[in-house]
């Protein structure tokens, strides 16, 4: 994906670039000659796993905690650096409810909100490198839920896999509106599907049993345990997951095109006759792009109303 792209000089921020997918973007970045700055909860846990990567520093970032990343956002701009990809990668999957110190459900708040205000914080940033992307790894489960108006953080009625389906809607429209709203300054916004991974924390708040019998009931596994590879059937590795972030953060390709669903290193066709998703000894997994993820409307209402939830 990177070969012969020399990024010397450039100056990249990756959420959760220590782990799963998240980390093996980071390698791929820093072995083209890029600079990369790794949010991270624990900071220490993320060192460990990074070292021996070369220009990787580590910042503290809990994206579930809006004084945390101001912090991380500063400490950028105090820098002096001009940012010129930051890539959306951290988030979480299908746990129970959680509610942040807002009272907001934390898949919506940690996967979408979260990097919301994280751009916002770093626009000084993006706008200095007169060329930026940012990028937002979604998921083939935006199509489980579009935003919930009328209650994004279920204050009845919870269901796991609806709000995470809800926080990976949210993540295209934000790339949607972002591209509109700031590309005329030269950052441009790209959402990006990585295929299925198993390895990877995203559901480390999900019970092991009920993780591993959803695996197997999806084929993502076999009885043993072992991640099941087919790329054919979006079953990936992490470094296979993490060549779409690659591409979307980098590829000359897409130097003019901006606020799109990307999959398997390319534009998504729009479904307009999605199937759900469905578990068992046939799995549906369809990962193309929906209409309600990508609808200009929504995607200007769902910047609006972060905008409002953030000065609440």
């Amino acid at each position: 994906m990177l070969r012969g792209v020399d990024l010397s000089g450039t100056n990249v921020v990756v959420t959760g670039g220590h782990s799963g997918i998240g980390l093996e973007t980071t390698r791929a970045l820093s072995r083209a000659g890029a600079a990369v700055t790794v949010g991270a909860r624990n900071p220490d846990r993320a060192a460990v796993a990074l070292a021996g990567i070369e220009r990787v520093e580590v910042g503290q970032l809990d994206l579930a905690d809006p004084t945390s990343i101001d912090a991380f956002a500063t400490r950028h701009l105090e820098s002096g650096r001009p940012l010129h990809i930051l890539i959306n990668n951290a988030g979480i999957g299908a746990g129970p409810l959680v509610r942040d110190s807002r009272g907001y459900e934390s898949q919506f708040a940690t996967n979408h909100l979260g990097h919301f205000q994280l751009a916002q914080g770093l626009l000084h940033a993006l706008r200095a490198a007169r060329g930026a992307r940012v990028v937002n790894v979604t998921s083939g489960g935006h199509r489980l839920s579009d935003i919930r108006w009328d209650d994004p953080h279920f204050t009845t009625g919870y269901d796991p896999m609806l709000a995470y389906g809800q926080s990976k809607t949210a993540n295209v429209l934000f790339a949607v509106e972002l591209d509109r709203l700031w590309a005329d300054e030269g950052i441009r916004g790209y959402a990006v599907h990585p295929g299925i991974v198993v390895s990877t924390s995203l559901s480390r708040s999900v019970p092991e049993d009920d993780m591993r019998a959803m695996n197997l009931a999806m084929e993502l596994i076999d009885e043993s345990g072992r991640p099941i590879i087919d790329p054919d059937r979006e079953k990936k590795t992490p470094r296979q997951g993490a060549s779409t972030s690659v591409f979307a953060a980098t590829s000359p390709l897409l130097a003019e095109i901006g606020g799109v669903y990307l999959k398997d290193s390319d534009i998504s066709p729009l479904d307009n006759d999605p199937k759900p998703i469905t578990f068992g000894t046939t799995p549906i997994v369809v990962s193309t792009v929906v209409p309600h993820a990508i609808d200009p409307l929504s995607a200007t209402r769902l910047w609006d109303l972060s905008e409002q939830l953030l000065k609440a």
